[in-house]
């Protein structure tokens, strides 16, 4: 069953809903223009219910097949939210706001999700209650988190939920899946060192927080190289070195650095968290100095559950063809909160030659939307079908 004959013709309508969130991108919760239009569109599509507020801007909708004597309850969802980045795209709908931007292709996610609501709402082809779920703050802000906080499981009765992802490099309109886990866990770290400050041609007289950083940073790549199992995957990355002073004569009192460590199991990341923290504070006594260390557990491991993603899969070669095996993903994905609640897939759509995500110079391909609302409505229909 190829891309259905529906979206091609809504494909004008959603790529105008498409360029205008692109237009008018906001972070992080702050999606009340984005989460009004979502409600509105929803509630002008027909559905049986429109819920908003829900993990502070998220939007819920009710769409009631022709029957419900299966009771199934499937949850679709889609993120909201922009990135902190100033577009450089040159687009006639380039952002407004200036440092705000769809860099990660969230405005496509909306639209395609908001397409297949109008297709189901006009068709309900379906035994049982689909759930679409519009999500603020997956950009680092877990959104995700605050609506199952909310009870928005419990509230609508989803039983599985399925997400998706744009995926620049792949052909337009093509899926790649795969089952456990599929993106890794993101915490953030930082660490401060504090040493003796003074005069820069007297390094005898100081603690220098400079040389005890650079050590520290340094040891903790020994991590991944010498304390994790080869066959497992963890990066630690130190992305910020910030010394207390700026002059060119003057050792600084102290060093601030920030990072991220990525995982794929929950022992990795415990261990790499514990070593973090010994490598630090250890290297640091070593040299006279400090360290003082804030760990920060982000989002988890998005884990894909087993027969959810072999379905997903088959769904998606139904509309394109095949469905390619994804590879392992060391980027975050708080969709994997709502995959800890129930069970479910995410899956990767074909961008095609494209600036990768979180790219100034990104923008989502409107050519993938007839295969992303086909595999939204497929997903629907064929886990729950009339008859």
């Amino acid at each position: 069953m190829p891309v259905k004959n529906r979206f091609a013709e809504l494909l004008p309508e959603i790529t105008e809903w498409r360029r205008d969130l692109h237009e008018n991108p906001e972070i992080l919760f702050e999606t009340h223009r984005t989460s009004a239009m979502v409600a509105e569109k929803l509630a002008a599509f027909g559905c049986d219910e429109v819920v908003t507020g829900i993990g502070r801007t998220g939007v819920v909708g009710v769409i009631k097949g022709k029957s419900s004597g299966s009771g199934k309850v499937i949850g679709l969802r889609a993120d909201m939210d922009a990135l902190p980045i100033h577009e450089q795209t040159g687009l006639d709908y380039a952002s407004k706001t200036d440092g705000a931007m769809h860099a990660c292709g969230h405005d496509g996610h909306t639209a395609m999700l908001l397409g297949a609501a109008k297709y189901l709402s006009e068709t309900r082809n379906f035994d049982g209650t689909v759930v679409v779920i519009f999500q603020p703050a997956e950009e680092g802000g877990g959104g995700g988190k605050e609506m199952c906080d909310d009870g928005m499981m419990d509230q609508f009765g989803i039983q599985e939920v399925y997400g998706m992802h744009n995926w620049p490099g792949k052909p337009v309109g093509s899926f790649a899946i795969r089952p456990g886990a599929f993106f890794a866990a993101a915490d953030q770290f930082d660490i401060e060192i504090e040493g003796l400050g003074g005069h820069a041609a007297k390094p005898q007289e100081t603690v220098d927080s400079t040389v005890v950083a650079s050590h520290v940073v340094i040891a903790l790549q020994t991590i991944a190289s010498r304390n994790v199992d080869p066959v497992e995957q963890v990066v630690v990355s130190v992305t910020s070195f910030e010394t207390s002073s700026k002059a060119h004569n003057v050792i600084p009192q102290r060093v601030h650095l920030r990072g991220t460590v990525r995982t794929l199991s929950p022992e990795v990341r415990d261990l790499a968290e514990k070593r973090l923290t010994e490598i630090a504070e250890g290297t640091a006594t070593a040299l006279g100095a400090v360290a003082r260390v804030n760990y920060v557990r982000g989002y988890p491991v998005m884990i894909n559950s087993d027969e959810q993603t072999d379905f997903a899969a088959r769904v998606a070669a139904s509309v394109a063809g095949e469905c390619a095996d994804a590879p392992l993903v060391m980027g975050g994905e708080d969709f994997a909160f709502m995959l800890e609640e129930r069970p479910g897939a995410y899956i990767l759509v074909g961008n095609g030659d494209t600036a990768m995500v979180h790219h100034p110079e990104y923008n989502f391909n409107d050519e993938a939307i007839p295969a992303g609302c086909s595999w939204w409505a497929e997903i629907v229909e064929q886990r729950m079908p009339m008859g």
